[in-house]
């Protein structure tokens, strides 16, 4: 038998679809064809979504106008898709991570940083992840940010606009502020 004979035997199945009904045929195709469109969508659904827990104030409305602004790309990581009301995450893996609603925080001794106009209190204390948190807005914004992947500064840029939309109340002051004003 040569490969071509081989080939056409393998075909022989072809004789009993032909038996079925015409109608049933693409009815199947078609169910079997949305079967692998809904896994493929499901699979792929499950994959970019990343598991976070919500603030206790993430129903603030002032948190829904920051996350409507948020920019597709922080410290260019993609924003993927959370679980979790008034959250956000970028890059793959995630190395990025916002929450709004979380507590505001009082004065501080932890450093200060100014980006862009917002005023956030720095945490180091799990490098290479660091907590960055708004000071002076409410509701407050905390961006965690592995800074092993990307920079830290990049990302506060990126949020800036998005952040922005909460009013400044207050601002945080230098230690020799601090002292003179004592």
């Amino acid at each position: 038998m040569t490969a071509l004979h081989l080939r056409s035997q393998s075909r022989m199945p072809r004789a009993r679809a032909a038996m079925t009904p015409a109608p049933w045929r693409s009815l199947t195709r078609a169910a079997a064809a949305a079967s692998v469109v809904a896994a493929t969508v499901l699979l792929t659904g499950c994959a970019a979504t990343v598991v976070m827990e919500p603030a206790a104030d993430s129903n603030n409305p002032a948190c829904a106008g920051v996350i409507v602004r948020l920019p597709e790309f922080a410290g260019d990581l993609e924003q993927r898709e959370t679980n979790a009301q008034a959250t956000a995450a970028w890059g793959d893996p995630a190395s990025v991570f916002l929450s709004c609603g979380v507590p505001v925080p009082a004065p501080s001794e932890m450093d200060c940083v100014e980006v862009r106009g917002i005023d956030w209190l720095r945490d180091a204390t799990e490098e290479p992840l660091t907590y960055f948190t708004t000071y002076g807005r409410d509701p407050a914004i905390t961006v965690a940010i592995n800074g092993a992947t990307v920079s830290g500064r990049a990302v506060l840029e990126d949020l800036a606009n998005s952040v922005s939309t909460v009013p400044q109340e207050r601002s945080c002051l230098s230690r020799v502020d601090v002292l003179n004003e004592q």
